[in-house]
């Protein structure tokens, strides 16, 4: 169907397509010199020492894994509200993914008070998401992980951009880790960013991008090398030059971007804050700078989810849902033994929470649209 307004679209103009286009007539497709400055201008962005551009963001979560040397025998406190990549690459590494509930309704990212809950012995690190975009308690995360030696990983999949306390989110942890997927707000199409701080962390991570390589296809390009040894088990993680590419250009967009998603959000919760039936996550969220990637809301216990999105659907108003927990898929509860009643509140948003459009390319008329569109639907539907 044509959809009137969409869940998500992507600023890419004339700019974007020169880049390719240069990257095409160099003839040099895969990892060199572009991914390079991609990497740098990354880098300085962000206000890290290293910045490693991959294949995906399931990539750099599994190369941020391995490189603080999580394995067998080891737990990760995780959220369950978020995309499954998250605790997947965990497995990826032969350890186990401990599940912590969200702050609030209000506050969708992972609770600083249930992460204390759920520290073992085994436990090695913890996992944050920001949750739309928005930071979360880094403060109070960082000072659980320095008591109890724990390393920190940030999924900032949403976040970039986004800052607390004046620094910008994935820099805090041992590890950060950016994905450019095609809803993202920094966009190549496929592709990712693992930074960090730690020169032993670089190195590893350096390393197992390309195969546990001394020497990449693009160093003995330039001569700086005729042969390589392998000294690690690695993987094909490599970015490529045209995803680089588009990424240059579209880090140069991301803060006005960003900014016109900021916009949009005020938009949104000066009218939808008159609907006293819909919960806002993070509508009283202030002091922090979000990157304000997705706009979630949460129906009412009484209104079927499918019927809402089905009369939005009816307008022509694409939504969608984030997130399914982690914890209640298939393949979580036969291998663990996951059940419901486990993290009431992460659950409760699973069942209810409704993602509505949100992207740079939208505008104030939009959001009027779209918000008469769901008093109609809940209107309809409490009847």
């Amino acid at each position: 169907m044509k959809w009137k307004v969409l869940l998500s679209d992507i600023d890419l103009g004339e700019e974007e397509i020169k880049a390719v286009v240069d990257v095409l007539k160099s003839k040099w497709l895969s990892m060199g010199p572009m991914t390079q400055k991609f990497e740098s201008a990354f880098a300085e962005y962000i206000g890290v020492k290293y910045a490693f551009a991959v294949s995906n963001g399931t990539s750099a979560l599994h190369l941020a894994y391995r490189a603080i040397e999580i394995g067998q025998g080891n737990e990760v406190i995780v959220p369950s509200l978020t995309f499954v990549a998250t605790a997947n690459a965990i497995l990826y590494c032969g350890a186990k993914p401990v599940f912590a509930d969200i702050t609030s309704y209000d506050n969708l990212n992972i609770s600083p008070d249930d992460i204390l809950e759920k520290i073992t012995p085994k436990t090695k690190a913890i996992c944050i998401v920001h949750y739309a975009g928005y930071p979360c308690e880094m403060k109070t995360i960082m000072e659980i992980a320095e008591d109890y030696n724990l390393k920190v990983i940030e999924d900032s999949a949403h976040a970039i951009g986004a800052e607390y306390k004046g620094k910008k989110c994935g820099s805090f942890g041992d590890v950060g880790c950016f994905s450019f997927f095609a809803n993202k707000n920094l966009v190549t199409g496929e592709g990712g960013m693992v930074i960090t701080n730690d020169q032993n962390v670089a190195n590893k991570i350096g390393v197992m991008r390309s195969h546990g390589m001394t020497a990449l296809t693009w160093d003995r390009y330039r001569g700086h090398a005729y042969s390589y040894d392998v000294i690690e088990l690695g993987y094909n993680y490599r970015a490529n030059e045209i995803s680089s590419a588009i990424g240059l250009v579209q880090l140069k967009k991301l803060d006005k971007n960003n900014s016109k998603r900021e916009r949009i959000v005020k938009e949104y919760i000066k009218r939808l804050k008159k609907i006293p039936e819909i919960i806002i996550p993070f509508k009283d969220y202030k002091d922090e700078s979000p990157s304000y990637h997705i706009f979630p809301i949460i129906l009412p216990e009484n209104i079927s989810r499918k019927d809402f999105m089905d009369e939005l659907k009816k307008k022509g108003i694409q939504t969608s849902i984030h997130y399914p927990p982690i914890h209640l898929f298939t393949f979580y509860r036969k291998t663990f033994g996951f059940k419901n009643g486990m993290l009431p509140k992460t659950e409760y948003v699973g069942k209810h929470e409704v993602t509505l459009p949100l992207h740079p390319c939208m505008n104030i008329e939009d959001v009027r649209y779209i918000v008469s569109c769901v008093e109609d639907a809940l209107s309809l539907l409490c009847r």
